[in-house]
């Protein structure tokens, strides 16, 4: 039976998502459970491979389980060996067809920022804190050159396939907006079909550079046109971002 599982997690004591030998990923602690819970060796599909010290909200996993497998009692018992570093929001049987990666639509992330002189010991590990006042109307203005189908050169790590060609950084972003949340938390979300390594963290650098009046709102469409990494000197950390929501059509 294939099988469909939405599953948060805090990314601060993993080495990212995938599995990975020698090293704590969530990946690899969810894959342990479910092969001890469902008495078989568990091969998982995540949509997106989240980096080391990024979360989730709303990461989807796929798998095969056994045909008679009692799906509830397997959540009740993979949630009381992880949480709650690691906690499965809901499982469920599905079509045999469904590939997590594969058949998601789009993903929207998150990046959470504290705007404020004083840092807050309990958001410390979820928000990046930037003192300096930010200009929430310039972010945005700038935000807009990155909505549509682009080449993300500039504010993507290069990667490449098993043979050595080096992979597409043309990506297709829904939207990417700002908003303003309670107790001086700044929220960026944005939706694309996918990600490149890193991009939602160097487009936040240089979104938040912005706002900081260290560049101006239309340098975002030079930096998008230049297709230079050198271009993003700022990259945010990793523990403001998380992935929120997969969507499936």
């Amino acid at each position: 039976m294939r099988v469909r599982a939405t599953v948060a997690y805090h990314g601060e004591s993993f080495h990212g998502f995938a599995v990975n030998e020698g090293v704590r990923t969530v990946g690899g602690d969810l894959t342990d459970a479910l092969s001890r819970c469902l008495r078989q060796s568990v091969e998982l599909t995540c949509a997106g491979r989240t980096d080391t010290g990024v979360h989730a909200w709303g990461q989807v996993v796929s798998f095969d389980a056994p045909e008679d497998a009692d799906l509830p009692r397997t959540h009740t018992a993979v949630n009381r060996m992880l949480a709650p570093a690691i906690v499965v929001r809901d499982i469920e049987a599905a079509p045999d067809d469904f590939d997590a990666r594969f058949d998601a639509t789009s993903r929207t992330y998150h990046y959470t920022v504290l705007n404020g002189d004083v840092p807050d010991p309990f958001l410390a590990a979820t928000a990046w804190h930037c003192p300096q006042p930010l200009d929430i109307d310039a972010m945005n203005e700038a935000a807009t050159a990155i909505v549509g189908e682009h080449d993300f050169s500039s504010f993507c790590r290069r990667q490449h396939t098993a043979d050595g060609t080096e992979k597409s950084r043309v990506r297709n972003v829904c939207r990417a907006e700002w908003h303003k949340a309670d107790q001086g938390l700044v929220r960026f979300e944005i939706e694309a079909s996918s990600f490149c390594h890193q991009m939602v963290r160097s487009i936040t650098g240089a979104l938040v550079d912005i706002g900081a009046a260290r560049r101006p709102p239309e340098v975002m469409a030079t930096i998008l046109a230049a297709k230079d990494r050198a271009e993003v000197p700022n990259l945010a950390p990793p523990h403001g971002l998380c992935l929120w929501l997969v969507s499936y059509s």
